[in-house]
């Protein structure tokens, strides 16, 4: 300690992290307030407070996972949600193709980041076979039901789709509960949309229970994510920028 400390002084990078920390909760609260008014003006059949809501809930989410230290490949993710989301606020097919282009985007980054983590982690994640055979069974049994009532040129695109959010859905299952929760409800929100655009019956407030759904699924996958990733492992790309200028500081 020099002579001029005092016991209360603290060294810059704790106090940046202290400052990381109140930014990081403030963004998760953001994100908490947001989520429930926007299912709270769904309800109330507020299209305003939707329109206004629903486009700040994965800027928030993003934000708040990148000062948690995230692969960028989670950011991407939720980046790429955002996209969809802000398509999917006109009802025209070409926004629609355009909002499941960019989710398709996003399963993809959740892919390569789910495979990425099975490495770093020396094979420790896993995936259960009877569990993929369950999701396959699903696939196949909800694109053949659906297919018939789906609009012509939407068939083969949510067929392959589909193919992609499962494989999604199933291989986040190996990152613990929190990531096979959120991709097993990222499945069912959007199963929810595809039965609404063949026009099947739907229940009360069908928008609620999609958004209630798809909100809680990018939360639990950005969690399970950051809670896999709290220890990252050297070299990793992840690597949180105040300790890595300690470090070379230190050095």
């Amino acid at each position: 300690m020099s002579a001029t400390a005092t016991p209360g002084d603290r060294p810059d990078g704790a106090r940046v992290r202290d400052r990381r920390e109140v930014w990081a909760r403030g963004l998760l609260l953001g994100f908490g307030v947001a989520a429930l008014a926007d299912l709270g003006s769904l309800v109330a059949g507020a299209d305003a407070g939707h329109l206004i809501a629903k486009p700040l809930l994965m800027p928030l989410l993003a934000a708040y996972a990148m000062l948690r230290g995230a692969p960028r490949l989670l950011v991407a993710a939720l980046l790429f949600g955002w996209g969809g989301d802000v398509f999917l606020l006109s009802d025209a097919e070409p926004a629609f193709m355009a909002g499941m282009g960019s989710f398709a985007a996003g399963h993809v980054c959740y892919l390569v980041l789910f495979g990425r983590s099975r490495q770093r982690s020396n094979g420790v994640s896993r995936t259960y076979p009877l569990l993929g055979a369950g999701y396959a069974v699903a696939l196949v049994a909800t694109v053949a039901l659906l297919w018939p009532d789906l609009p012509v040129e939407l068939r083969i695109p949510v067929a392959g789709y589909s193919l992609l959010l499962t494989a999604m859905a199933w291989r986040a299952s190996g990152l613990g509960l929190y990531a096979g929760l959120g991709g097993a409800l990222f499945l069912l929100s959007d199963t929810l949309i595809a039965t609404g655009v063949a026009e099947w019956p739907q229940l009360p407030a069908p928008d609620f229970w999609i958004m209630l759904t798809y909100v809680a699924a990018q939360c639990l996958l950005a969690m399970g994510v950051l809670a896999r990733r709290a220890s990252p492992a050297p070299g990793d790309g992840a690597q949180d920028p105040v300790a890595y200028r300690e470090g070379r500081t230190a050095a």
